[in-house]
């Protein structure tokens, strides 16, 4: 088995890791990473450069795909920039992504993980920030850890993305994926790793209404929440590189897209792992 460097971030979680190629990995390395992925639940990969059938495959070593891979990027297929203007939807959804957020909490399932990858990069911001909902949970008090335990909370992508103005509408840009989704599921505050049976906050921007509370007092307890839990020393922010590449567990971590110019490009591509049908398979959907 080929030995890689696992070096840990100043965080509470996280990792960069070195001395392996990714798209080369026997099974025996592939279950240490796996392990190491568990532990820091964010590895981070310099220098990879992965073409996209190398990124599927990768990914697919994780579990099956929600979907193999996509471009995250507001560069149109025509080359040009998409205009940051409000009219293009593909540009209003990567601004929603600066909000912190899990991946597809808003689906019937929600994602394991992701594979992301740089391509272009701006000259400064675009930067993506992940927050430990593990170590948040951690450091609540046990007075707040016992008013959320039995309380759930909506997701969706149609209302997160209606807070900043962006309707899905026939013939968007944006290929509607989250935003046609009827019937919001209901999801624990407080979820239970599957596989760690760590326990974790699961709040953000798609979070809303928790049928036992009051709007204003259910968003208040939300945003307090959220703004508690990304904080130092539980936040990190990666400046990217072209060719990085980076996997994170969905179930443990919130993640962030940082503002940058729009004029300028910025091109990642994402695979998304799906979730396990029965772990994270919504109350109610």
């Amino acid at each position: 088995m080929a030995s890689f460097d696992v070096e840990p971030l100043d965080a509470t979680f996280g990792a960069v890791v070195t001395g392996l190629r990714l798209a080369e990995l026997d099974d025996a390395a592939f279950a240490a990473l796996y392990r190491a992925w568990l532990d820091h639940a964010l590895l981070i990969f310099p220098g990879q450069h992965l073409g996209r059938a190398e990124q599927i495959a990768f990914a697919r070593r994780f579990g099956a795909p929600e979907f193999e891979i996509a471009p995250i990027s507001n560069v149109a297929a025509d080359g040009a920039v998409r205009p940051a203007d409000g009219g293009d939807d593909v540009v209003n959804i990567l601004k929603g992504n600066m909000g912190w957020h899990c991946d597809s909490t808003y689906m019937p399932v929600q994602a394991k993980g992701a594979v992301f990858t740089a391509h272009v990069v701006p000259d400064a911001g675009g930067e993506t920030g992940w927050a430990d909902m593990r170590a948040a949970y951690d450091a609540l008090d046990p007075a707040m850890k016992a008013r959320i335990a039995p309380l759930s909370a909506y997701h969706s992508l149609r209302y997160s993305q209606a807070k900043l103005g962006h309707e899905h509408k026939p013939g968007s840009a944006y290929s509607g994926y989250g935003m046609t989704v009827e019937e919001p599921p209901l999801r624990p505050l407080v979820k239970v790793h599957p596989e760690t049976g760590r326990r974790c906050l699961m709040v953000g921007r798609h979070a809303f209404g928790i049928p036992s509370l009051a709007a204003d007092e259910s968003e208040r307890l939300l945003d307090d929440l959220a703004d508690f839990a990304c904080q130092p020393p539980r936040v990190y922010h990666h400046a990217w590189t072209p060719g990085d590449a980076v996997v994170w567990d969905n179930r443990s971590l919130m993640h962030r897209a940082c503002p940058w110019d729009m004029t300028q490009p910025r091109v990642m591509y994402h695979s998304r792992i799906a979730g396990d049908p029965v772990s994270e398979f919504a109350a109610h959907a």
